[in-house]
């Protein structure tokens, strides 16, 4: 118990548990996003994966990771266009869009990257992010090594969620969003088209969701696997249900899943005794199992979620 306190309290922790959670509070928004509007998106493993791969290509050819950043937004937006005209538009199964979008997007990465770079011995790498110090805040005691020296991803990140939640619960466009989520009939009534709000919507989280896939290529490490991603996108859709399909929450669900995955990296490299180092990876996903039960029970989902808007049925 010692050793795990002593890892937990310091400044380099709790630094980690932010960059380890910004990806999924990129992807996480993104599938709130969507979910916000009724669109489930089983597809943010694949459209996560693909992006990474492509916004690292277009890093590694360039030179400038902002470049490859661009590149893995635009994936991911117009994987996001895809499951929009399968589920909003024809209106099939967002369970077996997403699926189908997550194998899609996963071929599609191992074989452009197969395609572009061959097999090679050990993989390509790119210059990386660097973290950014805010001049000043920086030599804030403890705050300052955790939250003013980062990369400038996670300050994204961080600015991502109060925009989220200002742009659902503060803007006309969220209140649209919500009314679309929660009863498309009244929102088409009042003159929102369901359609437009819902393609809005899974465009933009799709976005999110590539902005998640290139910072792990492109700041925390700098190199693309096959693994890179490792179920992340579905931790994603966990955490939005565990924080109540709320931004702020949704963020704080991120925060906790990372910081346990922080702490079992730690404790693998300290060594504890004979315990197998697969105890430690499957922690951060036995929360997330043990979180899921709990909450699901009293959580309220939108209610139009997983339901097709056709105009002309009543």
């Amino acid at each position: 118990m010692n050793l795990v306190l002593e890892q937990i309290f310091q400044v380099g922790f709790f630094a980690a548990t932010l960059r380890i959670a910004t990806p999924l509070i990129f992807a996480t928004l993104g599938e709130l996003i969507s979910e916000r509007a009724g669109v489930l998106n089983l597809g943010i493993e694949g459209i996560m994966l693909l992006s990474a791969m492509t916004g690292f290509t277009a890093a590694y050819f360039t030179g400038s990771p902002w470049l490859g950043v661009l590149a893995a937004i635009a994936t991911g937006a117009l994987l996001g266009a895809l499951h929009a005209v399968l589920t909003v538009a024809l209106g099939l199964s967002q369970h077996v869009s997403g699926i189908g979008i997550t194998l899609f997007a996963s071929g599609l990465a191992y074989f452009f990257y197969r395609l572009v770079f061959g097999q090679q011995a050990s993989p390509p790498t790119i210059a990386a992010f660097q973290p950014v110090p805010i001049p000043g805040l920086a030599e804030i005691p403890i705050l300052g090594p955790i939250l003013f020296q980062q990369y400038a991803l996670v300050y994204l990140a961080l600015i991502g969620v109060i925009l989220t939640a200002f742009l659902i619960y503060r803007t006309p466009w969220g209140l649209g969003l919500r009314m679309v989520g929660e009863n498309p009939r009244a929102a088409d009534s009042a003159g929102i088209s369901v359609t437009a709000r819902r393609f809005e919507a899974v465009i933009l989280g799709g976005a999110l969701m590539g902005l998640g896939g290139a910072f792990l290529t492109m700041a925390q490490f700098n190199a693309f696997t096959f693994g890179v991603i490792s179920g992340r996108g579905w931790i994603c859709i966990a955490l939005v249900v565990f924080g109540r399909w709320d931004p702020l929450r949704a963020t704080g669900a991120a925060l906790l899943f990372a910081c346990v995955d922080a702490l079992q990296l730690r404790l693998q490299a300290v060594g504890l005794g004979h315990i197998p180092y697969q105890i430690f990876l499957m922690l951060p996903f036995l929360l997330t199992i043990v979180a899921m039960a709990m909450m699901s029970r009293n959580a309220v989902a939108p209610a139009a979620l997983l339901k097709p808007f056709r105009k002309e049925e009543r």
